[in-house]
């Protein structure tokens, strides 16, 4: 049985596919982008070989690899594609690790009747949520979370990405009653080293590797 984790985000561009890439390394994991949506000048699975330190075949290939950059339902149609549901299931790696990457926000679509939160719920596979620290993401962080727990999405916790923020830090986790699993500040110049030391000093790994081993002693 495979040990899946899923990042996602309150938004696109807030860091996820960077902390994706970190955790997926710091794991030792496999990682997964099911649909990707722009790939100039690189698709996210690029991006986390680049950082990540993992060998090549931890980075698996794209269910959907659409070449413009929107929403996924948009993106496939300008490409003419169907993005059919049955190739999004989770890949099967025995007791493995794999982290899975959402696209966008939670309820970005990927057909005019299913949207990411949709899938996750399908896949019962823990969430982490990337949220930003700044003005907006109590508002942000709140309502994704109620769109998860709203379908039955088992919540791992949130991750703060950016500057320091004590009150959003902690306001955030206590009103959507979620674990606080830190804070990844922006790390430049980005590069493997970097990024690894920081998912060491600034992220609850104890804890995500023990919500993924109990998701494997939770099933018979």
């Amino acid at each position: 049985m495979t040990q899946a984790l899923v990042v996602t985000g309150t938004d696109t561009g807030i860091g996820k596919t960077v902390f994706a890439a970190g955790l997926a390394g710091a794991l030792g994991a496999h990682y997964w982008k099911p649909v990707q949506a722009g790939v100039d000048p690189e698709g996210d699975s690029e991006t986390v070989a680049r950082l990540s330190g993992l060998s090549p075949d931890h980075i698996l290939p794209e269910a959907y690899r659409l070449t413009v950059p929107a929403s996924p339902h948009l993106a496939a149609r300008m490409d003419g594609v169907t993005i059919d549901p049955a190739r999004l299931a989770l890949p099967v790696l025995g007791r493995q690790r794999l982290v899975v990457e959402g696209a966008g926000g939670v309820l970005v679509p990927l057909s005019e009747s299913l949207s990411m939160a949709d899938l996750f719920a399908r896949w019962q596979a823990p969430v982490i949520l990337c949220a930003r620290t700044g003005l907006g993401t109590i508002n942000h962080s709140l309502l994704s979370i109620e769109a998860l727990k709203a379908r039955g999405v088992p919540m791992l916790g949130v991750i703060f990405i950016g500057e320091p923020h004590g009150e959003n830090e902690r306001i955030v986790p206590m009103l959507g009653q979620v674990r606080s699993l830190g804070r990844l500040s922006v790390i430049d110049p980005l590069t493997p080293g970097g990024l690894a030391r920081a998912m060491r000093e600034c992220v609850d790994i104890s804890a995500i590797e023990a919500a993924l081993d109990a998701t494997i002693e939770s099933k018979p």
